[in-house]
């Protein structure tokens, strides 16, 4: 298709040429077979063949003498926000923290008898209404649970239940309030530490330490104290107390007798950039205090007269980080939120990717839960390590496979769920502050690799669609690290936290001067009176063009301009095409370009099959493939009428596309993936979550959630989205 100014609205399909060939090519599916394919997946210890899972994130821990570990987090996609773990097996998890106003928190801790965990209660935007259940519309309530230590998806009451006849107020008689807050109050408990007799709370927000009988939960003193966090008690009784924890640049650490006095003469010198994020003791009366600063260590300190003196670590001095970069291993931890140990001195670690303080990223960085000897030696580990993810096949290395922050090595000669090892994390938050996964949405997003000039770059579009981050590589100086190359901005809300960003959105940025930093003169705003925000659909081809396909707005593209002297992609308002809605489409969702045969894959919607305002995200109830699209005069080569079903129980629609090979692979909302071959139109069959994974698949809950790669042997390889327990899906399909 020649080249237009920018712009300037190209119109390809003249409806009255076309009419010949589309009147004859419409495709109407019937029933298909089952494909033979093999279900694994990437990303989590447990694929859910036996009902478990590990957690997307966890923010706290505790461990009984005995080794069990149970956790906290504001959120899991799957109810696990509170959960146990064993020897590296998922014991199971407490409920009641998931739907119905229930979610998680940040603290937790143990005793003998019960399991207690910070917890929220909200209303449902006021949908919900119970005296002494659910607090009134317009408040949240913040609080803690209480659970039997063996037993925690039961309520271990100390109060009447409200309503006897409710089973959702069972948990009721078995919660704490300690704050009735409104709209955007911040509200947290920091820290809990339990005795048999004593239950202590770190009410953050109200600067203050709170004390309750650990059985009747009767409060019985509290005392003030600089934002306090997470708790630990020594084996005198006394309280070490993390203070500071929210708006302090680095938190201290307090001591306190049990009665809440001050204890001066223990003091304990933290190194100057240490981010303390927890603390516990293990039988020795050590003090370990996990570090979630550069050091990315378990800081050790022992008593030495009247102070403790560190006097080792834990793990290797800058984490992930150190040596090369990303590579993540035995010690080299990556987002420190606690620590805690057993009664025979074995060390518990949890990480995140981020810490426990975060503001709009937190879940989706993944989740590690690892367990070490005294001497530093790591028993086991369980990781849960995507959420809201795709995954794309690295092109330029075999067996390598990119996430949204992470890379991952397939070995298929392995068993589904042991094919997979996790070898990159992608995102440096030490070295590349400014890049976009901390400044523009909770998830890295969907990932596309593509080699380019000899060069792997990786693009990634968020959960909604609203704009689009590159990111180069740099093996020799920055290891398996990510570092931020471009970023095509669409509205302006997703984009207000982005370092120096001109206001109002709708900006190009590129990284001129190679320092992965958002430097004020390197971003370009959009001259033309066309905004860029809206639209479903983006498609980066094998030649490193991205497509825009813009609803009723038609397609854009930008073309790919070369590498700059950094090494970066080079896009700019300057080589943008704009593209007409193409008959016979009144929306278009999204539009895939293969450059190999100069066909345009095109989804969306017609006058006689419209778009249900419901189903937001979906590609569309028509596949249109144009043939010679740059020639001016595209073909319709058919028209395909997609499973469309929303009143179905799961709803049947296309929720995203791929194609590769020789097969168009369309996957539903929940999971069923359709194959058609890509040039006659004709559904080879389908396929879906196999008992590997329980037959059980999560939402698919975004634009991009398939992809799909054809291996040399003829065998191909289907990602798709898992958002509800911590993985994205890999089928093994290979064609007879």
């Amino acid at each position: 298709m020649p080249a237009s100014s920018p712009g300037r609205i190209k119109r390809p399909l003249a409806l009255a040429a076309l009419c010949a060939f589309v009147c004859t090519s419409s495709v109407q599916t019937v029933a298909a077979p089952q494909l033979n394919v093999t279900t694994s997946w990437i990303g989590n210890t447990y694929g859910y063949g036996q009902g478990t899972w590990t957690q997307i994130n966890i923010t706290a821990i505790a461990v009984t003498p005995d080794g069990k570990v149970y956790t906290d987090a504001p959120w899991d996609e799957s109810g696990g926000e509170i959960s146990a773990y064993r020897d590296g097996k998922v014991l199971g998890f407490a409920g009641g923290t998931h739907g119905w106003g229930g979610k998680g928190g940040n603290a937790v801790a143990v005793n003998h008898r019960y399991l207690y965990a910070a917890v929220g209660v909200g209303n449902e935007k006021g949908k919900l209404v119970g005296n002494g259940i659910w607090p009134p519309k317009g408040h949240q309530w913040i609080g803690v649970t209480r659970r039997p230590i063996d037993e925690p998806k039961r309520a271990a009451a100390f109060a009447a239940s409200p309503d006897p006849l409710n089973p959702h107020a069972q948990l009721a008689g078995a919660f704490l309030r300690i704050d009735d807050v409104t709209g955007d109050t911040p509200a947290d408990i920091g820290g809990l530490a339990a005795t048999d007799s004593t239950l202590y709370v770190s009410n953050t927000a109200m600067n203050r330490i709170e004390a309750y009988d650990a059985n009747t939960m009767q409060r019985e003193a509290q005392w003030d104290v600089h934002e306090p966090g997470r708790i630990a008690i020594a084996g005198d009784g006394s309280l070490w107390v993390l203070t500071g924890t929210l708006t302090d640049r680095a938190p201290r650490v307090s001591h306190f007798t049990a009665q809440g006095k001050p204890i001066a003469q223990d003091a304990l010198a933290l190194p100057a950039d240490s981010v303390a994020v927890d603390l516990a003791f293990d039988p020795a009366q050590r003090l370990l205090i996990a570090d979630n600063g550069p050091r990315q260590q378990i800081l050790i300190y022992t008593r030495n007269g009247g102070a403790y003196a560190q006097s080792g670590t834990l793990g290797e001095r800058g984490g992930i980080f150190s040596g090369i970069a990303g590579r993540p291993g035995p010690g080299r931890f990556n987002g420190l939120t606690g620590v805690a140990t057993d009664a025979r001195g074995n060390i518990y670690v949890s990480t995140n990717g981020i810490g426990p303080r975060h503001d709009t990223i937190g879940a989706g960085l993944g989740a590690t839960l690892e367990s070490y000897t005294p001497e530093g030696k790591r028993n086991w580990i369980v990781e849960g390590l995507l959420f809201v993810d795709g995954a794309w096949m690295d092109p330029q290395r075999p067996n390598s496979v990119y996430t949204g922050n992470k890379r991952f090595e397939l070995d298929l000669s392995k068993p589904p769920g042991q094919d997979w090892h996790y070898v990159g994390f992608l995102s440096n938050r030490f070295r590349y502050p400014d890049d976009p996964v901390f400044h523009t949405d909770q998830w890295p997003g969907l990932p596309t690799a593509r080699a380019l000039n000899g060069h792997t770059f990786l693009y990634l579009t968020d959960m909604y669609a609203d704009h689009l981050k590159i990111y180069r590589f740099d093996p020799q100086h920055d290891g398996e690290v990510a570092i931020p190359s471009g970023f095509i901005a669409g509205r302006e809300r997703p984009v207000l936290h982005v370092p120096n960003a001109p206001p109002g959105g709708d900006w190009i940025w590129r990284d001129s001067n190679g320092n992965g930093a958002f430097d004020a003169a390197e971003f370009t705003r959009n001259p033309g009176p066309d905004r860029l925000g809206g639209g479903w659909g983006w498609w980066i081809d094998t030649r490193g063009d991205i497509w825009r396909a813009r609803d009723d707005k038609g397609i854009w593209r930008f073309r790919f301009g070369g590498l700059d002297a950094k090494g970066n992609p080079i896009y700019g308002y300057d080589k943008l095409d704009k593209y007409a809605v193409p008959a016979p489409f009144t929306e278009v969702h999204r539009a895939i370009y293969e450059p190999e045969t100069d066909s345009l894959y095109v989804t969306g919607y017609t006058a006689d099959a419209p778009h249900d305002p419901g189903f937001w995200k979906e590609a569309g109830r028509v596949l249109v493939r144009y043939d010679h699209w740059s020639s001016g005069h595209p073909d319709q080569r058919y028209v395909l009428r997609l499973p469309w079903d929303p009143t179905a129980k799961p709803p049947v629609t296309p929720a995203g596309l791929t194609v590769e090979g020789r097969y168009v692979f369309v996957v539903e909302p929940a999971g069923n993936v359709h194959v058609y071959d890509k040039e006659s139109a004709k559904e080879i069959g389908t396929f879906g979550p196999g008992p590997e994974v329980g037959h059980a698949s999560g939402w698919v809950d975004v634009p991009f959630g398939i992809s799909a790669h054809r291996q040399p042997d003829g065998e191909y390889l289907i990602f798709v989205e898992e958002d509800a327990r911590g993985k994205v899906l890999m089928y093994r399909w290979k064609p007879a």
